[in-house]
């Protein structure tokens, strides 16, 4: 199975440069071009980020903050800054390498095979999942986070978190959520399930301020898509 390379950059022209000489060598390549996009993509667990400095609205160097507890893939970041200081900040903001524009293909295509090389050799992925506005949600350490700050839920709580946003816009009933998450030979009714979606529903609406999960009067709930 080849690996998987996440190409981040506002520039289109360049994402698609990359993406089809990535291909040429054998790798399967996501493309995002802002930092939303990119977000949404992290769920398809990349081997590897491609990004960009230099983007609009939430730059790079965030949105590697952001994600770097959450994703143990190498980030080599990609940007016209040339200063020691830039490359110093790129790296302790999470970054593993650090290549400045423009920069040959040959020498881009040498680095990231050689960083898949030593990832490889040491690696501990943990599996996420995504919503808007940064939301993060991490399997592996079953934590919930908004950015950097982190959004604490009970264990019933994170699982029918799970349970929603892995199947995104479909709608569950009640009884089926109880079922799911509480089990066939639980003590109780699935009465418990809208007690702890109003609870989920505050915190994020604290950390996030928005809504994530959606009523369907008479039917049940979904995460928003």
């Amino acid at each position: 199975m080849p690996d998987r390379i996440l190409i981040v950059d506002d520039e289109k022209m360049l994402t698609e440069l990359l993406s089809g000489h990535l291909q040429e060598c054998g790798y399967d390549t996501l493309v995002a071009n802002d930092s939303r996009s990119a977000l949404r993509q992290l769920q398809k667990e990349p081997d590897l980020i491609l990004l960009d400095i230099n983007m609009p609205g939430v730059d790079g160097l965030e949105l590697c903050r952001n994600i770097r507890n959450h994703v143990s893939c190498p980030i080599l970041f990609l940007t016209a800054r040339i200063t020691e200081q830039d490359k110093i900040n790129g790296l302790q903001f999470g970054g593993d390498d650090y290549i400045t524009k423009p920069f040959s293909l040959k020498e881009l295509t040498a680095r990231i095979a050689a960083h898949l090389r030593r990832d490889k050799r040491n690696r501990n992925r943990a599996s996420v999942l995504t919503a808007a506005d940064g939301l993060i949600v991490n399997l592996t350490k079953r934590r919930v986070f908004c950015g950097e700050k982190e959004i604490r839920f009970s264990r019933k709580e994170f699982d029918l978190i799970e349970l929603l946003l892995r199947y995104r816009g479909q709608i569950f009933d009640k009884e089926r959520l109880y079922e799911a998450v509480w089990g066939l030979d639980a003590d109780g009714d699935s009465s418990v399930v809208k007690e702890h979606i109003r609870k989920i529903r505050i915190k994020l609406r604290e950390a996030a301020g928005r809504e994530y999960i959606e009523t369907i009067w008479g039917v049940g709930y979904r995460w928003k898509e």
